[in-house]
């Protein structure tokens, strides 16, 4: 069984196997009662950025650095950073949602360039190798592991974290192919790999949530 609390609202979710009865599934939320209090506890205490419009003047995190967005119109879609400001060009009648959108795949591309470069240095150093990757906006996860199948999702939103948050979910997700649990021995691999995981972890859930 999985039990999840999912920002923004805290809804809590459990995936359990068919086969188990409404009664197991309850006993075992009622064991993680303190575990959820304080996991909704964080999400309604953690700051959050208003919902963007994509306009001129907003800020725009990547990699941990906050840039200032100034939106110019021509005729193609393009973002470059330059100094401490992000250069939107976009249609002048573009919508909102098309700037996001466009925007957000910028991000992706941006990390999909990071995670090729950092992929094989992790898998070098555990000896744990994928069979395949991709990225996905997630709203309750940083990453996710299919072990049977060898393959990691990491989270579209890691482009805006500072870098280390990336190198601690790839190992994350990485360690889970050969443990799918939180277990001692999971603990002990990441702890082994990458000692410095906890003031990183504390890092990445204290950065403020964006849209």
């Amino acid at each position: 069984m999985c039990l999840y609390v999912k920002p923004p609202n805290g809804d809590v979710v459990v995936s359990a196997p068919l086969e188990m009865t409404n009664d197991v599934i309850e006993r075992f939320v009622q064991t993680k009662t303190n575990w959820i209090r304080k996991q909704i506890a964080k999400i309604h205490n953690q700051p959050r950025k208003t919902e963007r419009k994509y306009v001129s003047g907003e800020k725009l995190d990547v990699w941990g650095r906050q840039y200032c967005l100034q939106v110019n119109y021509g005729k193609k879609n393009s973002m470059l950073l330059s100094g401490d400001k992000a250069l939107l060009s976009t249609r002048e009648k573009s919508t909102a949602e098309q700037r996001k959108k466009f925007v957000n795949e910028w991000y992706r591309g941006l990390l999909k360039t990071e995670i090729e470069r950092l992929l094989p240095k992790w898998e070098k150093k555990t000896g744990l190798k994928v069979t395949s990757w991709n990225t996905k906006n997630m709203t309750s996860r940083w990453g996710s592991c299919k072990p049977k199948k060898g393959k990691i999702c990491i989270n579209l939103q890691l482009a805006k974290k500072t870098p280390e948050c990336l190198e601690y979910i790839i190992l994350h997700e990485l360690i889970h192919l050969v443990e799918r649990g939180h277990n001692e021995k999971f603990y002990t691999l990441l702890s082994k790999y990458m000692p410095t995981w906890k003031k990183i972890k504390k890092l990445l859930n204290s950065q403020i949530l964006t849209d």
